[in-house]
């Protein structure tokens, strides 16, 4: 997936430090741990020549470990000496001392914003990519179902224990389901060929490598959850010691062993780019001058451990687990008697309500796979001593040090409960400016059928696809064996729906509504930000002429990427 840059809480740094803009020094004692103030030394570096030119020093820094460079940052609060000095006194053992001291037991966990570490995820299943990029300060890029053939990737097998009849009909159903994808994304790429002209000025490479392209868009639906896909993220410790805190809580064995993996990765020796070089280095050196050799050794070819400090308490969240458990049996028991109703509209820009009823509805959204209006019905119904107990289930169990759950993040002026298929939700799922909460991986919502399927003559083949897949599901969740339900979902094809919920300030609609629907982009989604924009049109009218959206009808480019 490509990344939405526009559109982030938090930016990464990586080796690159911020300076200051003003030329205040602040005058604030380091506390008692640290020592005494130490001399103010004079600036490096020449000085200005008249007094019209600028003070202040920008400079980025390079080669600095994650831990070093936010104790270094984190300094500038308690001393007065400059980043470069700073640079020089500290060491990777009085670094883990300050952080141990501010981090842990005075809980100064903005410190933690201060490294950045960047790490290689790869090999792991699109389902447990979706619940990794699901933390709101994440930045990241995954590998694109738009742009590559996954036919190789191969899939994520689930632990069925000693069920072989499950996992040999899961098994079948996948090389079902992946010998399709192989056959249709060839067939509608000769589709697609057959029913649009090269310009004379293209090249035949381009040509066929766009309208590839464009049948990997259309066939990606055939890809189940469980394909193996990579990504890459750049987050801050503390981002990360959260992320690695809900990965471990996770209902999905393979999302928990993803936390324990990215724990050991920040906290283990890294991956040095440059170690062949250093180390042919290194072996130059020791012909010449062996003392030399071994202090060349020490320096370049040691050991580095991104946040060994920072992320090595990072434990599975009792809250959430605890708090899930008990809002899945509130959900059960609250929409026992309540079948899912049909979905009038893929997206449902939600009325204002108190602000009781918002929180209590969201909590119990995330356990269930009705709408957002049915269980809001259902909670107005069972009356306010019902819904502030709801409430109090979700705050029974944090404690001193866990945010509240995603739920409470309430008060949004938009709010859009949003029905679509899971490959273009993968899409929307990047928009980190605004509080998503989803619902599970189900097919109980049945799947999207595009219309270039049809047109390509393969929907019965199609429709045969998804019948297969899904009977498949149902009859793996209903297996006596641990996580049945959960191992089930990986062989859910990305054309099956789900819900989430979409909140957001004004801005964030005229964005997503003007982004997604230019005609580069998915139908899918593209569908999903043309509704959104209607739904605000209608219920503001005046606020209509301010979107600069495309119109999802007019017939598109295929040749426009």
């Amino acid at each position: 997936m490509m990344p939405d840059p526009s559109n982030k809480n938090s930016s990464p740094a990586g080796a690159v430090a911020g300076a200051s803009n003003s030329g205040h020094r602040s005058t604030q004692r380091p506390s008692a741990a640290e020592g005494p103030v130490p001399a103010e030394k004079p600036a490096s570096g020449p000085q200005p020549a008249s007094s019209d030119a600028p003070s202040t020093e920008v400079f980025a820094v390079f080669g600095v470990e994650p831990e070093i460079q936010a104790y270094a940052m984190a300094k500038y609060s308690r001393s007065a000496l400059s980043m470069k000095d700073a640079l020089r006194e500290i060491s990777s053992q009085k670094a883990e001392k300050f952080l141990n001291t501010f981090y842990f037991q005075y809980g100064h966990r903005s410190i933690a914003d201060l490294a950045h570490i960047a790490l290689a995820v790869e090999r792991l299943s699109i389902l447990a990519a979706i619940e990794l990029a699901d933390e709101q300060r994440w930045d990241g890029q995954e590998r694109s179902t738009r742009y590559q053939d996954f036919k190789k990737s191969g899939y994520y097998t689930p632990d069925f224990g000693t069920d072989d009849q499950a996992c040999k009909l899961y098994r079948e159903t996948l090389d079902f389901l992946f010998a399709e994808y192989e056959a249709l994304s060839a067939h509608m790429a000769q589709y697609l060929i057959s029913i649009t002209p090269k310009p004379a000025d293209m090249k035949q490479e381009a040509y066929e490598r766009t309208l590839k392209a464009r049948a990997f868009d259309i066939t990606r639906y055939l890809l189940p959850l469980a394909t193996n896909t990579s990504l890459g993220e750049i987050v801050n410790a503390r981002t990360l010691e959260t992320q690695v805190a809900h990965l471990l809580s996770h209902t999905h064995k393979e999302v928990r062993q993803l936390g324990e993996s990215l724990k050991n990765a920040a906290t283990g020796a890294a991956y040095n780019v440059n170690a062949d070089s250093f180390r042919d280095l290194v072996e130059q050196i020791r012909a010449v001058n062996p003392e030399l050799a071994v202090r060349a050794e020490q320096e370049l070819l040691r050991e580095v451990r991104m946040a060994p400090t920072l992320v090595k308490y990072a434990d599975p969240n009792a809250y959430e687990m605890e708090t899930r458990r008990e809002l899945r049996q509130a959900a059960r028991e609250l929409m026992a008697h309540e079948q899912l109703a049909p979905s009038k509209a893929i997206v449902d820009l939600l009325d204002e309500e108190p602000l009781e009823v918002e929180i209590a509805t969201t909590l119990l959204y995330e356990h269930c796979h009705h709408s957002y209006r049915q269980i809001r019905q259902a909670v107005q119904v069972a009356g306010e001593r019902r819904r502030r107990e709801i409430i109090d289930l979700g705050l029974r169990h944090r404690g001193k040090h866990d945010e509240m759950l995603r739920a409470f993040r309430a008060g949004q002026q938009f709010r859009f409960d949003i029905l679509m298929d899971t490959g273009g939700f993968r899409d929307m799922h990047r928009h980190r400016r605004c509080i998503q909460v989803m619902q599970g991986f189900t097919t109980q919502h049945g799947y999207e059928m595009l219309m270039d399927i049809e047109d390509a003559g393969v929907r019965d083949r199609f429709d045969a696809t998804m019948r297969r897949a899904q009977t498949t599901v149902e009859t793996l969740a209903k297996r006596d064996t641990p996580e049945a339900e959960e191992n089930s979902q990986y062989a859910i094809p990305l054309a099956f729906k789900k819900r989430a919920l979409f909140k957001m300030d004004f801005a964030e609609v005229v964005y997503i509504s003007e982004l997604r629907t230019t005609p580069a982009g998915h139908i899918s989604y593209r569908n999903v930000a043309y509704a959104m924009y209607e739904a605000v049109a209608r219920k503001y009218p005046a606020l209509a002429k301010y979107f600069r959206v495309h119109d999802v009808s007019a017939p598109v480019d295929l040749l426009q990427r």
